[in-house]
Parts: C-alpha cells; structure tokens; sequence
C-alpha cells in the first residue's frame, strides 16, 4: 500500500493519546481522534489541523460494538480507509481486592480489552484489504503486578497476549500487531492517582523518579515515539512485540 494512510488513535483527546495523535499527524497521517466524548477531542484534532495535518474527532463509547461500527465507517467515509489503529482508551478503577466491586472489575475490562478486541476486529477488514496495518496496542508495566490494580493489571497483562495472537493471525496480510507497555508517565490520570493517595502531584512525581534508574518520570512523547516507530514502514518485521517504555529494565 502506498500513499496517504488512516490512522485511528483511541482515548485520543489528552495525554497518551493526544501526544500519539499528534506524532501520528507529523508522519503525514490522517488522524481520527476517538473519545468518549466527541467534544473532548477538540484541542487535539485542533492541534493537528494547527500544524497542518489533517484530524476528525469522533465520540464512541469502544466498548460498545454499535459505537464501535459506526465510527469506523465514519472515519472510512470522511477520511479514508484506517489502515493504522492505536489501542490507548482505558479507565482507572484502582481498589484493593477485597473492596474492589463487580463494577469496578466489569468497567476495567469492557474498555481496555473489549474495546481493544472490537476496535481491532473492525479495523483489521480495512487492513487485510489493503494488505498493509499497524495495531498498537497500550500495555502497561501494571502488567507485571501492582497493589490495588488487580483490575488494571489483568487488563494490561491480557492486551499483551491479545497482541501476540493478533500478530499470528494477522502477519500473512502484511499486518504488525505490537504493545507499548508504559512505565511512570505524567499525565492527568496520574494527578487522580496522586489525589486519592492524598499527596502533592509534585511531590508523587519527584517520588516516583528516585526510583527510575533514568532519574526522570516519562512523559506522554516518550510514548508517541514508540508509537511512531511501530505503526512506520521501518517497523514491517517486528509484530508480536511488547516494548517497556519505563525509563528502565522493568520486563
């Protein structure tokens, strides 16, 4: 495949996402920025249009299969075929176990995986076709194991499995299936984070620093440039690959 190509980035309106978005947007893709919320998307699909490239915002819910199916065609009818798709959406619903609801659980896993394999299975009919596609994935370093997270670690460590299978099946019709698993990265969902732990998001960051062996949090770009680096042409023979983007040798 040649020529301009689509790219799809979920829980595209701030943070991860929107910095993903935006380095897409510099390779000279087209951007559909997805969120739950349409309006939310405005800055990013702003900043894009700002720098000359060219972005859609669409609001869908990725869990639900309807939402899911309509803007997919929707970025198929006003942009072009999405060829590359980014998997960032995800929710926070940190307890531990034993005060952790059926809720809690259910919605960690309707967005991050539900929403991962129904954006993947929509996507991956515009690529077979074109015969060339790029999923990404967003792991985390959760996936390993974190206090409170039984949730969010399960989710994150299951997206690295479903990544693997997605790079057996799909490799035939030119498509790499890859995850980015992020480390400490500075971003509003860790503000939260620092909140309900009741302590300065300053004073949660310079914390977590000390004890990266880089001696920096990362931040949202950090992740875009992986992101970059998967969903190029220079990425063709990696696929199935799960990269610790944490500022040190977590995995």
């Amino acid at each position: 495949m040649t020529g301009r190509r689509i790219a799809i980035v979920t829980g595209g309106a701030r943070g991860i996402g929107a910095a993903i978005a935006k380095r897409l947007a510099a390779q000279e893709r087209a951007v559909a920025v997805l969120d739950l919320d349409e309006a939310a998307t405005a800055d990013t699909v702003e900043a894009i249009r700002a720098a000359g490239g060219e972005a859609l915002g669409i609001g869908a819910d990725v869990s639900r299969a309807e939402d899911v199916a309509a803007a997919v065609a929707r970025v198929a009818d006003e942009l072009g075929a999405p060829t590359i798709l980014v998997n960032n959406a995800g929710i926070l619903r940190d307890n531990l176990i034993f005060k952790m609801t059926d809720a809690d659980w259910d919605a960690v896993v309707a967005v991050h995986l539900r929403g991962a394999f129904l954006m993947s299975r929509a996507v991956q009919t515009h690529q077979v076709e074109a015969r060339w596609g790029r999923i990404v994935s967003l792991s985390s370093t959760s996936a390993l194991g974190n206090r409170g997270q039984a949730n969010y670690a399960a989710v994150k460590a299951g997206l690295q499995g479903f990544t693997k299978t997605l790079a057996i099946e799909l490799g035939r019709y030119g498509v790499t299936a890859n995850a980015i698993a992020p480390g400490f990265i500075a971003t509003d969902m860790l503000r939260q984070t620092a909140e309900r732990m009741k302590v300065s998001y300053e004073d949660f960051l310079a914390g977590a620093a000390k004890e990266i062996p880089v001696a920096r949090v990362g931040q949202p770009q950090d992740v875009a440039e992986a992101a970059a680096f998967f969903t190029s042409d220079a990425a063709s023979f990696v696929s199935g690959q799960v990269l610790y983007v944490a500022g040190g040798p977590k995995a």
